[in-house]
This record gives C-alpha cells, sequence and structure tokens, in this order.
C-alpha cells in the first residue's frame, strides 16, 4: 500500500487505518477452503451461509460408531481484537480441526463482520444471530435447514466459545441469553472464554486491548467502563448468565491474565447459581494454544475441554 496515504489510525505490525478509508491488515494467516474427510483426522468441514451479511465454518467429527449417538454442539467465536481473525483461515481451521478431534462435537465457527469497516455492536449482533439460527435447528422443518445441525446436533448440549475479543462475545451472549429466549426455548448448557478480553479501570491507554476497543468501537457510551469491554464497572456484578457452566483459561504470561482472574473471582463470588471453573497454563502466552494447537500444553487445555463439553 502507497506510503504515500496519511494514516488516520495505527496499532503497528497489527493495523493501519487510513484517511481515505482504506485499511490495511498486517498479520494475516492465509485462507484456506473446507474439506470432507480430511485424510489425517477425517473430520469434514463446510461453509454455510447464516444471513446476507455473514457466514460460518462447520466441523463434523469423523463418524464411527455403527450406533451413532448425536454430538453437543459448540457455537465458537475467533480472537483479533473485534478488528483481525476470521473463521477462514489456516490458523483458525488448524485450532478448530485439533479441537474438534478432542471433544467429538459438531462446531460452528462464526465469521462476524470485523470492525472498523463494521464497528461495534456488530459483531455481537452477528454472534446471536448466528446462536439463533443454530437454535431455529431444534425443531426441524424440513426446509432451508443444515442437515448436519438436523442430522448430528443435540441440542440439550449446546456450548458457546471463543478465545481473546470471541470471549468477549461469550460474556456478553451469556447475558443476552439470561434476558431473551432462544428459539425454541433452547438453553445454553456452558461457556468457555479462553484468555478473556476486558478493560477496566487500572488499563494502560497504551495496552494492545486499550486500542482494540478504540477502534472497534470508537463512541461506546462511557469509553472503557462501558458493560460490553468492562463487566466489573457496575457496582453489581452482571451474572444473569443464561448458562449452567463457565470455564476461564488464563496464561502465564499473557497481559490479560490478571484481568482473567478477576473475572473468574468475580463470578465465583456472585449470587450467580451455576458453576465456574478456571484453568491457568503455565510459561504461555495470549491464546497460544491457537498458535500451535498440538503443543504440549495446548493439550493440556484440549482435555480440559473434553471433560468440559460433554
Amino acid at each position: 500500500m502507497s506510503s504515500n496515504k496519511e494514516l488516520s489510525y495505527e496499532i503497528p505490525h497489527l493495523i493501519r487505518v487510513y484517511k481515505d478509508e482504506t485499511i490495511e491488515r498486517l498479520m494475516v494467516s492465509p485462507y484456506v477452503p473446507p474439506s470432507l474427510h480430511d485424510p489425517i483426522t477425517g473430520i469434514s468441514s463446510k461453509d454455510v451461509v447464516i444471513s446476507p451479511d455473514f457466514s460460518a465454518r462447520i466441523y463434523l467429527p469423523k463418524l464411527t460408531s455403527t450406533s451413532f449417538k448425536k454430538l453437543p454442539i459448540l457455537i465458537y467465536m475467533h480472537g483479533g481484537g473485534f478488528v483481525l481473525g476470521s473463521a477462514f483461515t489456516l490458523l483458525e481451521h488448524n485450532y478448530l480441526t485439533t479441537m474438534v478431534s478432542h471433544i467429538n462435537a459438531l462446531v460452528i465457527s462464526v465469521e462476524y463482520r470485523l470492525a472498523p469497516e463494521n464497528l461495534l455492536p456488530t459483531a455481537y449482533e452477528d454472534c446471536w444471530t448466528a446462536l439463533q439460527w443454530v437454535a431455529s435447528h431444534s425443531a426441524s422443518d424440513g426446509r432451508h435447514q443444515e442437515p448436519w445441525l438436523v442430522d448430528y446436533g443435540d441440542f440439550d448440549r449446546l456450548y458457546i466459545g471463543g478465545d481473546g475479543s470471541g470471549a468477549n462475545i461469550v460474556h456478553n451472549l451469556s447475558l443476552k441469553a439470561g434476558k431473551e429466549r432462544l428459539n425454541n426455548d433452547v438453553q445454553i448448557l456452558g461457556g468457555f472464554l479462553g484468555c478473556p478480553f476486558f478493560l477496566d479501570f487500572k488499563t494502560c491507554d497504551e495496552s494492545l486491548t486499550y486500542k482494540f476497543w478504540m477502534l472497534s468501537h470508537p463512541h461506546a457510551h462511557g469509553g472503557i467502563d462501558n458493560a460490553l469491554i468492562n463487566p466489573f464497572v457496575d457496582r453489581r456484578f452482571q451474572v444473569e448468565f443464561g448458562c449452567r457452566r463457565l470455564l476461564v483459561v488464563v496464561a502465564e504470561k499473557d497481559p490479560t491474565r490478571e484481568i482473567g482472574i478477576k473475572y473468574f473471582e468475580n463470578v465465583k463470588e456472585s449470587e450467580w447459581d451455576g458453576e465456574v471453573e478456571i484453568l491457568d497454563i503455565e510459561v504461555e502466552g495470549h491464546c497460544f494454544y491457537v498458535v500451535d494447537s498440538t503443543s504440549e500444553k495446548a493439550k493440556i487445555l484440549m482435555n480440559h475441554l473434553a471433560c468440559f463439553i460433554v
């Protein structure tokens, strides 16, 4: 991109926004197509349209049992600070293929729209629409429905999960599901929040989380004291979650670790009558398991998820 273009906003090494409204993303994993019956894992994937505005990639585990039992469903939201990432990149595809092989679940990875082209709350709205779309398949009418969901999904075992900003979306979807019904009265059983993306009053203006938030929601009421990004802003911590279980994952060298632990402690000490647990992984950094989903430390997370999503 031309060096003569005038910058409007930049997060160094990650994204540049120019005054002519063009955008340059500097860290982009290559896109890969879905595949039926992966020769190594046996996992199948395909892309589906959820609305005219966005789509998703669905993963189906290798089916081996002759006496087939329906599978848990996980709706997954990728990270990237609301401005980076995609459900269709090699990074996410490898990560979710590894995850599916461990948890043996039907996974729907949402390709929600990114900021700054689509400022927040667009990503939240897209993911809520995706959640409702999945729930609508629990009552099959045989028309315009995704057959993998109808044939293989167990809607009594519906989970949501995400990493980084995707974990933030999980938190906000859980709260919304506590106030609004899902289609066909489907219930969310649990949610996992990997290296969750939150802010609080201690946050430095130079932090990466702050920069992503200001780029993705520059007109947010209250700035960093907006409840979407700062769950601690209200005197009473909001825990009217529409799910029964939560798993919070943090990593020792992740700058977001402290706020992830604070989030876990606030949920645990609240009046919420659900179950919350935390997995604290030593040595590693932010969302390390997405970057290398086959490492020994990543296997700790995968095995934990396999016990959580049942």
